[in-house]
């Protein structure tokens, strides 16, 4: 029996403080995708023919990306299903992920083989004087200090999107601030790189710009098997894809409290913030459940948690192992 369907794909249930969470992450990104953009202005004026400035700037413009697609997403599961849609657009969460992942390992790939490149031919990059307020200075100053000021914002930004994430269930959000919390890494690399053109070392440029490189790939990478995971309907893990979500058994504990139940398992697909949840329940010998208990264990179920929102519980004579093979998330007798 499936649990009634709703007029838009806001959860009723949801808990005042996850959604003032989810403002919280809004802005959040917000404030992501403002600093990025004056970031990628100054880095573009600065970077000169430095390939480490280069290839940061490209990284910072790509990481666009993540906020972009978030808020996007955000307010598409907002919209109510359709016939061509019937579970919603829940989906857009990992679909926007999808498309960062691919964004980045893409080009990250690309600049990789280009800065490998360069180092292997010796390109040397010259890195000669400007002139700022009227005095003539070395032009890596200008690089050092932009890339050193602008890798402190996205680590701290990265430390309230990681407890939003963990509390809204957004991998999305995670795997942004997985990337943000590794940014300084990239600034200090990129600096490093650019000082090292000027005490003479002119390998040092196209070496901080493979480090880059290898940071937006390693990036791609973690947001294409987190992405690829959830689009392919596994087990429904927790936000940071370290362990199965503790909903797969509370699920099963709290069906097996109702005394007409001798035997439950469950399929749970992450829909990209909220689950739907199949049930599988064999009564007791004897019992012939009514639609008004199917009812309540249904509504039982979505009641455990708010991401429980799309309920579906199924009446068998014995749990079916082609839905739920090997009876994996399968308790009773």
């Amino acid at each position: 029996m499936a649990s009634e369907a709703a007029h838009h794909e806001i959860p009723k249930n949801v808990p005042d403080d996850v959604r003032e969470t989810m403002r919280k992450a809004i802005r959040v990104e917000w404030m992501s995708i403002g600093y990025l953009i004056v970031a990628v202005a100054l880095i573009y004026l600065t970077a000169g023919q430095s390939q480490a400035m280069r290839v940061a700037w490209i990284e910072d413009s790509l990481a666009l990306l993540p906020p972009i697609a978030f808020l996007i997403a955000v307010r598409m599961i907002r919209m109510p299903r359709t016939m061509k849609y019937p579970y919603g657009y829940h989906r857009s969460v990992d679909i926007g992920q999808l498309v960062a992942a691919v964004a980045l390992l893409a080009m990250g790939s690309f600049l990789l083989i280009e800065s490998a490149l360069g180092l292997i031919e010796g390109e040397r990059t010259p890195i000669g004087l400007t002139v700022l307020f009227g005095q003539e200075i070395w032009a890596g100053w200008p690089m050092i200090i932009v890339v050193s000021v602008f890798g402190v914002p996205p680590a701290v930004l990265a430390r309230y999107k990681l407890r939003y994430a963990k509390i809204l269930h957004n991998k999305a959000l995670y795997a942004d601030a997985d990337m943000s919390k590794a940014d300084w890494m990239t600034s200090v690399a990129t600096a490093v790189g650019v000082l090292g053109v000027g005490v003479g070392l002119w390998w040092a440029d196209p070496a901080a710009a493979i480090l880059v490189a290898l940071s937006i790939v390693s990036d791609g990478v973690a947001n294409l098997r987190s992405t690829i995971s959830g689009l392919a309907d596994t087990r429904t893990r927790t936000y940071d894809d370290k362990e199965p979500h503790p909903l797969n058994e509370r699920t099963i504990h709290r069906a097996l409290e109702f005394s007409w139940v001798a035997e439950a398992a469950v399929r749970m697909r992450d829909e990209g913030q909220v689950f739907h949840i199949e049930l599988f329940v064999v009564p007791e010998p004897g019992d012939d459940p009514t639609a008004e208990q199917l009812a309540e264990l249904t509504a039982a179920i979505s009641d455990l948690d708010w991401k429980a929102y799309d309920v579906v519980v199924a009446l068998v004579p014995e749990i079916p192992t082609r839905q739920v093979p090997a009876k994996v998330g399968t308790l009773g007798e």
